[in-house]
């Protein structure tokens, strides 16, 4: 049902924890399946330096948010902004059609991190 890059990620995730001086951080959930995860983000001269997550759910959920956290660690801001949940998906080497909402989480989980980092540090 998954693939290999799916229980890799799964079994041995990248990137789990929090962080203590976040430059941002943002919860989501859905609450159709009960997954939920947190992301928090270290920013500094716009690049994202750190990241970590938790997240309670499925396979799918913590694969997404372990791989998400790698497409975005070392990214500018905007790069981070412009991650789709399909990438997401693909660099899993796919997910099963019923657990593509999972990529959209982690998409969500990064944007809402990434408005958290922006209210706190206003451009201009």
């Amino acid at each position: 049902m998954y693939s290999d890059k799916v229980m890799d990620h799964f079994e041995n995730p990248r990137n789990v924890g929090e962080l203590a001086d976040a430059s941002g951080s943002g919860t989501v959930g859905n609450a159709k399946c009960g997954d939920i995860m947190k992301m928090d983000i270290k920013v500094e001269d716009d690049i994202i330096t750190d990241v970590k997550f938790k997240t309670f759910g499925c396979c799918a959920a913590v694969a997404t948010s372990s791989m998400a956290t790698e497409m975005i660690k070392g990214k500018t801001v905007s790069d981070a902004l412009a991650l789709t949940n399909r990438a997401v998906a693909e660099a899993l080497d796919g997910l099963p059609p019923v657990k593509m909402h999972c990529s959209i989480l982690a998409e969500e989980a990064i944007h809402a991190a990434l408005e958290d980092y922006q209210k706190k540090h206003p451009q201009g």
